[in-house]
Protein backbone atom coordinates (compact mmCIF):
# COMPACT_ATOMS: atom_id res chain seq x y z
CA UNK A 1 0.00 0.00 0.00
CA UNK A 2 1.42 3.41 -0.88
CA UNK A 3 1.56 6.22 1.74
CA UNK A 4 -1.18 8.17 -0.15
CA UNK A 5 -3.74 5.28 -0.07
CA UNK A 6 -2.71 4.50 3.52
CA UNK A 7 -3.78 8.31 4.22
CA UNK A 8 -6.94 8.17 2.21
CA UNK A 9 -8.52 4.91 3.78
CA UNK A 10 -10.48 7.51 6.28
CA UNK A 11 -11.36 9.99 3.83
CA UNK A 12 -13.20 6.77 1.76
CA UNK A 13 -14.99 5.20 5.02
CA UNK A 14 -15.73 8.94 5.85
CA UNK A 15 -17.53 9.23 2.19
CA UNK A 16 -19.16 5.42 3.02
CA UNK A 17 -20.56 6.48 6.59
CA UNK A 18 -21.95 9.84 4.66
CA UNK A 19 -23.53 7.84 1.66
CA UNK A 20 -25.29 5.54 4.21
CA UNK A 21 -26.67 8.43 6.21
CA UNK A 22 -27.91 9.84 3.04
CA UNK A 23 -29.37 6.09 2.27
CA UNK A 24 -31.10 6.37 5.81
CA UNK A 25 -32.87 10.13 4.84
CA UNK A 26 -34.01 8.24 2.13
CA UNK A 27 -35.66 5.38 3.65
CA UNK A 28 -37.16 7.72 6.12
CA UNK A 29 -38.88 10.01 3.38
CA UNK A 30 -40.02 6.64 1.74
CA UNK A 31 -41.53 5.45 5.23
CA UNK A 32 -43.55 8.49 5.92
CA UNK A 33 -45.07 9.03 2.59
CA UNK A 34 -48.28 7.57 2.65
CA UNK A 35 -49.76 6.18 -0.14
CA UNK A 36 -53.44 5.45 -0.38
CA UNK A 37 -54.60 3.28 -3.14
CA UNK A 38 -58.14 3.52 -3.92
CA UNK A 39 -60.02 0.41 -5.51
CA UNK A 40 -62.82 -1.82 -5.42
CA UNK A 41 -61.03 -5.10 -5.44
CA UNK A 42 -60.06 -6.41 -1.80
CA UNK A 43 -56.69 -6.69 -0.27
CA UNK A 44 -54.73 -7.45 2.97
CA UNK A 45 -55.21 -4.72 5.01
CA UNK A 46 -51.25 -5.58 6.02
CA UNK A 47 -49.86 -4.73 2.96
CA UNK A 48 -48.54 -0.84 3.56
CA UNK A 49 -47.85 -2.25 6.94
CA UNK A 50 -45.27 -4.77 6.09
CA UNK A 51 -43.77 -2.31 3.77
CA UNK A 52 -43.05 -0.37 6.45
CA UNK A 53 -41.68 -2.81 8.59
CA UNK A 54 -39.10 -3.72 5.66
CA UNK A 55 -38.45 -0.09 5.47
CA UNK A 56 -37.88 0.76 9.27
CA UNK A 57 -35.88 -2.67 9.18
CA UNK A 58 -33.72 -1.50 6.97
CA UNK A 59 -32.78 1.68 8.30
CA UNK A 60 -32.22 -0.14 11.51
CA UNK A 61 -29.79 -2.38 9.65
CA UNK A 62 -28.14 0.57 8.22
CA UNK A 63 -27.94 2.54 11.41
CA UNK A 64 -26.08 -0.69 12.99
CA UNK A 65 -23.76 -0.47 10.09
CA UNK A 66 -23.24 3.18 10.39
CA UNK A 67 -21.76 3.14 14.14
CA UNK A 68 -19.71 0.03 13.22
CA UNK A 69 -18.07 2.30 10.42
CA UNK A 70 -17.56 5.15 12.86
CA UNK A 71 -16.30 2.95 15.24
CA UNK A 72 -13.71 2.20 12.32
CA UNK A 73 -13.09 5.12 11.44
CA UNK A 74 -12.22 6.60 14.85
CA UNK A 75 -10.00 3.26 15.21
CA UNK A 76 -8.32 4.08 11.87
CA UNK A 77 -8.11 8.15 12.20
CA UNK A 78 -6.20 7.34 15.90
CA UNK A 79 -3.51 4.68 13.76
CA UNK A 80 -3.05 7.63 10.88
CA UNK A 81 -2.38 10.24 14.03
CA UNK A 82 0.53 7.85 15.68
CA UNK A 83 2.13 8.03 11.81
CA UNK A 84 1.79 11.38 11.53
CA UNK A 85 2.78 12.05 14.85
CA UNK A 86 6.04 10.11 14.33
CA UNK A 87 6.86 13.33 11.92
CA UNK A 88 9.79 15.33 12.83
CA UNK A 89 8.67 18.68 10.68
CA UNK A 90 5.49 20.26 12.27
CA UNK A 91 4.55 21.75 8.20
CA UNK A 92 4.59 18.12 7.08
CA UNK A 93 2.18 17.21 10.17
CA UNK A 94 -0.04 20.06 9.49
CA UNK A 95 -0.50 19.30 6.14
CA UNK A 96 -1.10 15.74 6.30
CA UNK A 97 -3.50 16.38 9.02
CA UNK A 98 -5.45 18.86 7.17
CA UNK A 99 -5.92 17.02 4.21
CA UNK A 100 -6.41 13.55 5.61
CA UNK A 101 -7.89 13.97 8.89
CA UNK A 102 -9.74 17.40 8.60
CA UNK A 103 -10.48 16.43 4.95
CA UNK A 104 -9.56 20.36 4.01
CA UNK A 105 -9.41 21.02 0.26
CA UNK A 106 -5.85 22.03 -1.26
CA UNK A 107 -6.62 25.47 -1.70
CA UNK A 108 -8.04 25.74 2.17
CA UNK A 109 -4.81 24.42 3.17
CA UNK A 110 -2.45 26.77 1.19
CA UNK A 111 -4.85 29.78 2.76
CA UNK A 112 -5.15 28.19 6.09
CA UNK A 113 -1.31 28.09 6.10
CA UNK A 114 -0.34 31.37 4.09
CA UNK A 115 1.27 29.92 1.54
CA UNK A 116 0.80 28.96 -2.11
CA UNK A 117 -0.97 25.99 -3.44
CA UNK A 118 2.52 24.51 -5.17
CA UNK A 119 4.13 24.40 -2.50
CA UNK A 120 1.54 22.68 -0.63
CA UNK A 121 1.86 20.20 -2.90
CA UNK A 122 5.70 19.96 -2.49
CA UNK A 123 5.64 19.32 0.98
CA UNK A 124 2.68 16.99 0.87
CA UNK A 125 5.20 15.12 -1.13
CA UNK A 126 7.77 15.49 0.93
CA UNK A 127 5.34 14.57 3.86
CA UNK A 128 4.23 11.09 2.15
CA UNK A 129 7.61 9.93 1.56
CA UNK A 130 7.53 10.09 5.06
CA UNK A 131 4.62 8.80 5.63
CA UNK A 132 5.89 5.52 3.01
CA UNK A 133 9.13 5.25 5.09
CA UNK A 134 6.86 4.61 8.72
CA UNK A 135 4.31 2.23 6.81
CA UNK A 136 6.87 0.66 5.43
CA UNK A 137 9.21 0.53 9.16
CA UNK A 138 9.30 -2.65 10.92
CA UNK A 139 8.57 -0.59 13.88
CA UNK A 140 5.23 0.51 12.73
CA UNK A 141 3.49 -2.52 13.80
CA UNK A 142 4.68 -2.85 16.95
CA UNK A 143 3.71 0.28 17.94
CA UNK A 144 0.06 -0.31 16.25
CA UNK A 145 -0.78 -2.71 18.95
Amino acid sequence: MTAKEYMEQARYLDMQINSKIEQIRNLNELATKATTVYSDMPHSPNRNTSRMEETVVKIIDLEREIDRDIDALVNLKREIMRVVNRIESAEYKTILEMRYLQFKKWEQIALLMSTDLRWVYRMHGRALNEVQKIINSPLKAIESH
